[in-house]
C-alpha cells in the first residue's frame, strides 16, 4: 500500500466534506460565529496529536538522546515551530489555537465556552471525564474523545493518520472564500484575523506541512502492511469524525435559525 492508495480510497469521504450543506448554511455573522464555536475544538486537538507526535518521534526528556530516524525527527520540528509559535498578522508569536482564539474574539464569536472547557481539563487532569461531563454537542464530544483515543493507544503511525488525513487540510480554500465574501457584505465586522488564520493555513499546507505530513506517514509504516492498512481505518475513522462534527454544526445553525424564527 502507498500514500497514493490510502488516498484514492478515502476519496469518497474527502468528497462528502468537500460538498456538505454546511458550507452553503453560513449566511450570516452569527452563522459564522456557530462555526467558529464549534470547530474551534478541533482546532485545539490537532495541536495535541501534533505535540503527541513530537513526543513519540523526537526526544522531549531528559537525559537526551537523538532519535533513530534524523528525517522524521526534522519534519516534526519543523511543523512543531509553524504550528506552535508562527508569526500573527501583527508580527507577534502564537500557536495557531491562539491565532484562532484571537480571531473568533476580533469578530464577536464567543470565546467563553471553549476556555470553560479547557479549564476543566486543567482541573480534572482527564480528557475523558472532561468530554463527556462537558455540555458539548454529541459528535464534537465523539470526535474529540477519538482523537484523545488514538493518542492515548500511543501508536505513532495511528497518531499520524488522525493528524495527517482528514484535518485542516480540508477547508481553508472553501472558508477563505466565504470569508471575503463576509467582508463585503458585513464590512462592520473585523474578519482580519480570521482570514490570515486560514490563508496561512493554505500557505503551509500545502506549501510545506502537507508534504511533511505524507513523507512522515510514509517513513512511519516503511513496508509494514499491517501498519499501511491501520493507517488507512483510522484515516477513514478521522474522516467520519469530521464528517459528524460537519453534521452537528449544521443542526445547530439550524436550531439556532428556528428559535429566532
Amino acid at each position: 500500500m502507498t500514500i497514493q492508495t490510502i488516498q484514492a480510497n478515502i476519496q469518497n469521504h474527502k468528497d462528502i466534506l468537500h460538498t456538505h450543506p454546511l458550507y452553503g448554511q453560513i449566511k450570516s455573522i452569527e452563522d459564522l460565529h456557530c462555526f467558529l464555536e464549534s470547530h474551534v475544538y478541533a482546532v485545539w486537538d490537532f495541536m495535541s496529536l501534533l505535540k503527541a507526535l513530537q513526543q513519540k518521534l523526537t526526544c522531549t526528556t531528559t537525559p537526551w538522546f537523538a532519535t533513530k530516524n534524523t528525517a522524521i525527527r526534522y519534519l516534526i520540528n519543523e511543523i512543531v515551530l509553524a504550528e506552535e509559535s508562527d508569526l500573527t498578522i501583527d508580527g507577534k508569536r502564537q500557536s495557531h489555537f491562539e491565532m484562532y482564539l484571537d480571531a473568533m474574539k476580533a469578530c464577536g464569536a464567543n470565546t467563553q465556552e471553549v476556555e470553560t472547557f479547557l479549564e476543566d481539563v486543567m482541573t480534572t487532569k482527564n480528557i475523558f471525564v472532561s468530554i463527556k461531563t462537558s455540555q458539548l454537542h454529541p459528535n464534537i464530544k465523539g470526535f474529540l474523545d477519538y482523537t484523545f483515543r488514538i493518542i492515548e493507544e500511543g501508536k505513532a503511525h495511528k497518531i499520524a493518520a488522525a493528524f495527517t488525513f482528514g484535518r485542516e487540510d480540508l477547508i481553508p480554500n472553501m472558508f477563505t472564500e466565504i470569508l471575503r465574501n463576509f467582508k463585503i457584505n458585513f464590512p462592520e465586522t473585523d474578519l482580519s484575523k480570521l482570514i490570515y488564520y486560514f490563508e496561512r493555513h493554505i500557505e503551509l499546507d500545502a506549501d510545506e506541512h502537507g508534504p511533511m505530513a505524507m513523507q512522515m506517514i510514509t517513513e512511519l509504516c516503511g513496508n509494514d502492511p499491517q501498519k499501511w492498512s491501520e493507517t488507512e481505518q483510522v484515516a477513514i475513522e478521522a474522516l467520519d469524525k469530521r464528517i459528524g462534527l460537519w453534521n452537528a454544526i449544521e443542526e445547530t445553525i439550524h436550531k439556532k435559525e428556528l428559535s429566532l424564527a
